[in-house]
């Protein structure tokens, strides 16, 4: 990998300030929720800062690697997932009813978040391969097996929204490839069954009790809705400019929990109000938008499905955090991209950025967009 200056001239730079903006209201608003502690050692903070630092190392690393490489070691960067995965349900360390992390100096490590971007180049290599094939039901039991594989260690770990991430990128990307309209009501029909199999036989009480919630919060407000309640108090109070970063009566006395990972948007709401809320979702607009405008320029199928992968786990990610935050989807634990504190899906976040960055670099602006 040769490093080139004349690289940094075709960085896409909106791309790369919306990202910067987004990281920099997350580490504002991290640092205000720490501190509310009663002994403020802002301790998330500089993990965060420290995975933010790496992570932008990862983004031009990958901005840098032709991103065609991904497509010769996409098959082991499939299996070292699987591997990782394996691994952190025999020795990794359990967080709230979860085994899905490695400890390294103090530093939690989630293989889940990088199994994702794993799914997302071996999926977009081997649709890329057999795009001709997609209209076979062949095609798609092999590309759900391929997924089952993954979804599978998650769901033991378990880890209900990452799962849900995995399936929901597996069914995009196979959408775009083109399948037939029987076979997509085909594989509907079997969610649907597996999904009545598993809430009498899989799903633990207060996964179910997550589901039932997300219908009528009011049901057990100081119980399963009580993470939702606090959420949409904390949205509301909030109203147009914020109670500012150091108030907040939800965030900083701790009403709301999980402020800083699962509910950081709804701090953002109510530190900064419909304004800063607002802000976030622009900044989402134009990446979505950036993302688009590369769709439209790549002229190799494996760059289009790459960026078709990303854009796919940026809103689906996206979609349910903030969903969950104001009570439209149901609370799964998933991470806000960028803004959530966890080093994990920031630097997963921040590899995926580099990839499409790579991808803008080696596919100029050679016509209008």
């Amino acid at each position: 990998m040769r490093f080139r200056f004349s690289y940094l001239k075709q960085f896409d730079l909106i791309l790369l300030v919306c990202v910067g903006l987004l990281i920099s209201i997350s580490l504002a608003t991290i640092y205000s929720l720490d501190l509310a502690k009663d002994s403020p050692d802002f301790l998330n903070f500089k993990k965060q800062l420290v995975f933010t630092f790496a992570g932008v190392a990862l983004l031009f690393i990958f901005s840098f690697l032709d991103y065609r490489l991904l497509r010769n070691y996409s098959w082991l960067i499939y299996s070292l997932a699987l591997i990782f995965l394996v691994l952190v349900l025999l020795v990794g360390a359990q967080i709230r009813g979860t085994k899905g992390w490695f400890y390294f100096l103090g530093l939690g490590i989630q293989p889940v978040e990088f199994a994702k971007i794993a799914l997302i180049i071996y999926l977009t290599s081997f649709f890329t391969k057999y795009s001709r094939q997609s209209k076979r039901f062949s095609f798609i039991i092999i590309t759900g097996l391929i997924t089952l594989a993954l979804v599978a260690l998650v769901l033991l770990q378990p880890d209900f929204g990452s799962a849900t991430i995995l399936v929901l990128l597996w069914l995009g990307i196979l959408l775009i490839a083109g399948i037939r309209r029987a076979h997509f009501i085909l594989i509907i029909s079997v969610f649907l069954v597996l999904f009545v199999f598993s809430w009498f036989f899989v799903l633990k009480d207060y996964q179910k009790a997550r589901i039932t919630t997300f219908f009528n919060p009011s049901l057990d407000p100081k119980g399963s809705g009580y993470n939702v309640t606090q959420s949409i108090v904390a949205v509301g109070s909030g109203k147009l400019i914020g109670r500012g970063l150091e108030a907040g009566s939800q965030s900083q006395l701790k009403f709301l929990p999980a402020a800083e990972t699962d509910f950081i948007f709804a701090a953002v709401a109510e530190k900064l109000g419909l304004a800063g809320a607002g802000l976030v979702l622009a900044i989402w607009f134009v990446l979505f938008y950036r993302g688009y405008k590369l769709l439209r320029r790549v002229h190799d199928e494996f760059a289009l499905f790459l960026i078709i992968g990303v854009l796919i786990y940026f809103f689906a990610q996206t979609f349910l955090n903030i969903g969950m935050n104001i009570g439209i989807a149901p609370v799964m634990g998933l991470p806000l991209p960028f803004l959530s504190a966890g080093g994990s899906s920031l630097l997963a976040s921040l590899i995926l950025v580099g990839i499409l960055e790579s991808i803008n670099i080696r596919h100029p602006q050679f016509r209008s967009v």
